[in-house]
């Protein structure tokens, strides 16, 4: 029944595999459903909406009632995560709509959507954990459905998802600084499934092209923020190619190996970086999360008193290590520290096969350090 509602795919290898719609999709069809139902009586029998990728998702409702006081409606949509592995699929995301007398859009989270509680997130700490986008689409779809029927007011629009505090104990948003449920996540509004072997089997064909081309040079980037920092620093106009490894970092250095690369750089956000400071060559979330233990330990090797290792340990995220780092002054030698451990474990890997160094930035900081190698790559480049 879920393949034939949405019937989009995405190649792994010779399979193909069923694309779905991310939390946040759900809590904006919901919203949408139970503003119609608030202000006309009558719940859809569907909802629809054009998901920022450009990919319409049109759903039933799960569950639509007015409740007793007679001032809310509720609408749920259940999770299709497809054929992604995600702890969220199957889940209800409900979203209760009133009128309030404060204009406009009004969105919070309730029974099983988490708190921020640590600053850095995409979110200020005490609110809601729905990021973004998503809000911004429950309030598109909320603000639609109030322009079609001629309603001005304001509106309240509450995102619950039942079990969603259970859900959330097995996965590292408490660590994150996500108290008390699930994030709402996503900017896209679609979840694009990929088996691990697939991604690896990607990188090594882009690397097989590049060294095809007769290219001796080759760097690699974790995603997206990478390539906008290699583009932003004119690094991707060195006429050397550049292979996203996703968090196969490991794998990708092995590849270069294996295809006689003489020079490799790693471009990464230190979010990944850091945690290859501490030999972790599988970046993901789900096998390793060192990030603060590893700005703790190199922080204490640089003098950090235990007020500052304790708030690195107690941080969100890595921008806020930097932040804390910068006010007590110890910004670069932990850096460079960092950046030493991650050379060394680079070099393990590579095991003399090629040349290689790395590149930090930050998204708010920008570049953060070189390991010793760069410059040397980087003048072989010119």
């Amino acid at each position: 029944m879920d393949a034939e509602r949405f019937p989009h795919y995405v190649r792994s290898g010779r399979s193909m595999l069923r694309c779905g719609y991310t939390t946040g999709t759900c809590a904006a069809l919901a919203a949408a459903g139970a503003a119609r139902l608030l202000l006309t009586g009558r719940a859809p029998e569907a909802v629809s909406l054009t998901t920022p990728k450009g990919i319409e998702v049109s759903v039933p409702l799960a569950e639509a009632e007015l409740l007793e006081d007679g001032r809310t409606a509720r609408c749920a949509v259940k999770k299709d995560a497809g054929d992604d592995y995600d702890v969220t699929n199957g889940m209800l995301v409900r979203a209760a709509t009133a009128k309030s007398a404060v204009p406009g859009i009004c969105v919070d989270g309730g029974e099983g959507v988490g708190r921020v509680t640590k600053p850095g997130l995409d979110q200020p700490v005490g609110t809601a954990a729905i990021n973004r986008v998503p809000r911004q689409m429950i309030e598109e779809q909320v603000r639609r459905v109030c322009d079609e029927l001629g309603f001005g007011g304001g509106m309240e629009v509450i995102v619950s998802i039942p079990g969603g505090a259970e859900t959330a104990a097995r996965t590292f948003n408490p660590v994150l600084g996500v108290e008390g449920g699930l994030s709402i996540l996503g900017t896209s509004g679609i979840v694009e499934p990929m088996s691990e072997q697939a991604i690896v089997d990607t990188i090594a064909l882009q690397q097989r092209q590049a060294a095809a081309g007769g290219r001796a040079g080759l760097i690699l980037t974790p995603g997206n923020y990478g390539e906008d920092f290699l583009r932003d620093t004119g690094l991707d106009r060195k006429g050397v190619p550049v292979v996203k490894c996703s968090n196969f970092i490991g794998e990708a250095l092995d590849i270069a190996a294996t295809l006689h690369f003489e020079r490799v750089l790693l471009a990464g956000h230190i979010g990944k970086l850091v945690k290859v400071a501490g030999g972790v060559m599988n970046t993901h979330s789900r096998y390793a999360d060192c990030r603060m233990e590893l700005f703790c330990a190199h922080a204490a090797l640089r003098g950090a008193d235990r007020t500052l290792c304790q708030g690195l340990m107690d941080a969100a995220t890595t921008d806020a290590c930097i932040a804390l780092l910068d006010s007590a002054g110890l910004r670069a030698p932990v850096v460079d520290s960092l950046l030493s451990a991650v050379q060394l474990h680079l070099e393990r890997r590579a095991a003399g096969a090629y040349q290689v160094g790395a590149i930090a930035f930050s998204n708010v900081y920008g570049l953060l350090g070189r390991t010793g190698r760069v410059k040397e790559i980087l003048e072989q480049w010119k």
